[in-house]
């Protein structure tokens, strides 16, 4: 799918650094969670066109004037599911590493024949000119890190090129509404959200619950650990914030509804803020992304029994049976840019799915899986 392009340039609505090209955005290599707008270029005074083509042609990648290209930092914002994967493909993109570069980057391991730069050898297949620098892509990228409904709501208010989600974009706007049309669905994992507890609960026996103990937790009707085969405490429920996409995807797929009306203790905005609370605590119990899942630190995760299966983490969590799974999303608007798909492209590749999704401990997507995924992106050059 390509973007309309009846409508307007997207670059023409935000603010962003032009006049210094992807240079100017190469120095945020490695930063992540930094805000999404750049500041207004300041304009040289009294340069006359020939001295403007001659500072052109000596830069090392297009400026405006002289490629349609779009090569302001491409954004994103969103689930703190997803950010972990969006993050790290933004901090090795930005960083550009040398094709010989085994530790970032080695193309020959992936079945990719190709002398070039990181960012560069995905860039060129959407058109862009390769900078051959490293450090200096094509194009930057600045990543944000907030709940999945800001992520879906700030990309289809053009604030980002990207929204990250770890529910669907119909269980957060509603299934009747009309932006749903407007957004394309970019899935590039798959995480089983497993149940944590407190490592002192976990080392006390309680390593194993039904799916009807955990929604009596959270509905309140169990309140000890005892109840449980557990020591003599008094239950923590944790809980994610209401418009994050954990929060939603937990409700839908356990109890049906993704506005099922639960009473957690507390509630936290992003998957870092619970885990802390699981650790700062010595009763409590929490749902959670796999990549903030410790074995054998402060996030045990405990297996569920489902209507008689038991899935376990490190087995089973991936099976499409096993109902806490979720899609991660990555979302745009209005179809999908060249810029947007370069970087999406890189993520669903196998490259991207080894190197940001499965370190994750994510579930990467099957071969057909991504190859369909793939076919949403707008046609290489």
């Amino acid at each position: 799918m390509t973007r309309d392009s009846t409508r307007p340039d997207r670059a023409s609505r935000r603010k962003f650094i032009l006049s210094a090209g992807a240079l100017g955005v190469g120095a945020l290599a490695g930063c992540s969670g930094g805000g999404n707008e750049t500041t207004e270029p300041q304009q040289e005074a009294n340069v006359d066109d020939d001295e403007q083509e001659t500072v052109d042609q000596e830069t090392s990648t297009p400026t405006e004037e002289s490629s349609s290209q779009d090569t302001s930092a491409l954004t994103a914002d969103g689930s703190s599911t997803v950010y972990p994967i969006a993050n790290d493909a933004s901090r090795l993109w930005n960083g550009n590493p040398p094709a010989d570069d085994q530790e970032y980057w080695g193309p020959g391991q992936y079945d990719i024949d190709t002398d070039m730069h990181l960012a560069d050898y995905w860039a060129s297949k959407y058109g862009y000119e390769p900078t051959e620098t490293r450090a200096v892509p094509p194009f930057g990228t600045q990543i944000a890190l907030s709940h999945s409904g800001t992520g879906v709501e700030a990309v289809i208010n053009e604030r980002v090129d990207i929204g990250d989600a770890s529910s669907t974009a119909e269980s957060i706007l509603g299934e009747d509404n009309d932006e749903l049309d407007n957004i394309v669905d970019h899935v590039v994992g798959v995480d089983g959200q497993p149940i944590v507890v407190s490592r002192e609960i976990y080392d006390a026996g309680v390593t194993q619950i039904t799916g009807d103990q955990l929604r009596d937790i959270y509905m309140k009707e169990i309140t000890n650990w005892s109840e449980l085969g557990g020591p003599d405490k008094e239950i923590y429920a944790v809980g994610r914030a209401e418009d994050s996409g954990t929060d939603t995807a937990f409700r839908a797929n356990l109890y049906g509804d993704p506005d099922a009306p639960i009473e957690p203790d507390t509630r936290k905005g992003q998957n870092q803020q619970v885990k802390t609370l699981i650790e700062q605590n010595d009763n409590a119990i929490a749902y959670i992304a796999l990549a903030f899942v410790e074995p054998d630190g402060v996030t045990p995760p405990i297996a569920l029994d489902l209507d008689g299966t038991v899935y376990e983490y490190g087995k089973n969590l991936g099976a499409k049976e096993y109902p806490l799974n979720r899609d991660l999303h990555m979302y745009t608007y209005g179809g999908t840019s060249e810029k947007e798909a370069a970087f999406l492209n890189m993520i669903l590749s196998d490259f991207g799915q080894t190197n940001f999704v499965e370190p994750q401990n994510y579930f990467k997507l099957p071969e057909a899986r991504r190859e369909e995924e793939r076919a949403k992106l707008p046609d290489q050059v």
